[in-house]
Parts: structure tokens; sequence; C-alpha cells
């Protein structure tokens, strides 16, 4: 298991290191959104993620709702293909909430430009 952390790349983006997972995710990850307002336009970059279960989902979804009430954009980068999987189990790739662009294998988009 790897401590999840957020990493400040400057410009309004971030990288998010460790797990995604229901024993990485606590109150606290989940009260720290902050940085989701750093600017009208957020990037957070998930390639460095190991692994991710459904409270990643979880997570990303508490963020869309958090950056959609604050006006903010908000675009995921990297998206790893196991946090893809769950979005598809879930049915959330089919939603309008989701608009994924695949530039290769390992470069996947989520923005999320639609109120939950």
């Amino acid at each position: 298991m790897s401590k999840l952390r957020i990493i400040d790349q400057g410009s309004a983006c971030f990288v998010i290191d460790g797990d995604l997972t229901f024993s990485t995710i606590d109150r606290q990850t989940v009260k720290t959104v902050a940085f989701l307002t750093a600017s009208k336009h957020v990037t957070i970059d998930l390639g460095r993620v190991a692994n991710t279960d459904s409270a990643g989902l979880a997570l990303m979804i508490e963020w869309i709702k958090y950056t959609r009430h604050h006006r903010t954009l908000l675009t995921f980068k990297n998206i790893p293909e196991q946090l893809l999987n769950l979005a598809k189990l879930s049915g959330f790739d089919k939603t309008s909430h989701f608009a994924t662009q695949t530039t290769s294998a390992h470069n996947s988009h989520l923005s999320f430009n639609e109120t939950l």
C-alpha cells in the first residue's frame, strides 16, 4: 500500500501519487479540497496512481461535485485503466458527466463539464 499524496506541480496542476483505495483515502483526504480552487481550471494527473478501487472513483466524484459548486473546470489525465474499468462497471462511462478521450494506451483524459 502506497500512501496517497497530492503534489502541487504549479499552474493549477496536481499529481496524485500512491494508491486511491479504501485503505489510503481517509476523512482528511476528502476534506482536503482547497487545492481544487487554485484556479478556474484545475488539472489532476493520475499517472502515478499505483492501485485504485471504488473509493478512488468515489473521491473523484466528490472532487467533481466540489469543483462544480465552485465553478471550476476539472480535468483528469493519465487515468489508470483500473479506474476506467470501474467507471465502466458503475455506468459512469455512459453518462454525459464523463467525456473520454484516449490519446494513447497510457494517456487517457476525462473532463467533467456537467453537474453531477
